[in-house]
């Protein structure tokens, strides 16, 4: 196989795609979109975004020290790139595309109602990287929509067409290949290897 050699840079795809809420009172409540998020810890609970230090969120964020991770379906791939591409010093992006911010529970950030699962975040550090600040964030709290639990009480993730982001392109993520632990199953699969 031959390779091409590219310069050191960020070819991790895909990647999550969420819109980020942030704002302690309703005159500053904004959206931001991120794709560089992602769990860090399970216990306890952790996870970060990394936002540019000229973004208008990122101020927000870094005063009140909380936000909210809004998961995304395919109905609201056009609000997550408008509010990508809007800044939040020029447009009420509520207001704009019609989403309803909701009080949270435990911090400050309000969730976006119309989002099937919001992770409400606690700043814990702040991590200067260079271009981008890592905002690294306890799990304060997870709402998740109750059409979407099945009755053994799982969340059914495939139900609300979960998006991924890739180099410029939005995807919805298609089927299941496999589940955790099937390549050591070996009544239900047999690999390669076998």
């Amino acid at each position: 196989m031959t390779k091409v050699i590219w310069k050191p840079g960020t070819v991790i795809y895909p990647l999550p795609v969420v819109m980020v809420s942030c704002g302690e009172k309703r005159e500053e409540y904004n959206i931001i979109t991120v794709a560089w998020t992602g769990t860090i810890c399970t216990e306890p609970a952790m996870t970060y975004v990394s936002i540019r230090k000229e973004r208008f969120s990122h101020d927000i964020i870094k005063r009140t020290g909380s936000f909210v991770i809004n998961l995304i379906t395919k109905d609201l791939v056009f609000a997550t790139d408008f509010c990508g591409v809007k800044s939040g010093r020029k447009v009420d992006k509520f207001a704009e595309l019609d989403l309803t911010p909701v009080p949270s529970e435990t911090v400050a950030a309000p969730l976006i109602k119309e989002c099937p699962v919001n992770i409400e975040c606690s700043v814990v550090e702040i991590k200067e990287l260079g271009s981008h600040d890592m905002f690294l964030a306890k799990v304060t709290r997870v709402n998740a929509d109750k059409k979407y639990i099945n009755k053994k009480g799982a969340f059914q993730f495939h139900k609300i067409e979960p998006v991924s982001y890739a180099h410029g392109k939005y995807y919805v993520l298609g089927y299941e290949v496999g589940s955790f632990g099937y390549s050591v199953n070996k009544k239900k699969h047999r690999g390669r290897n076998s």
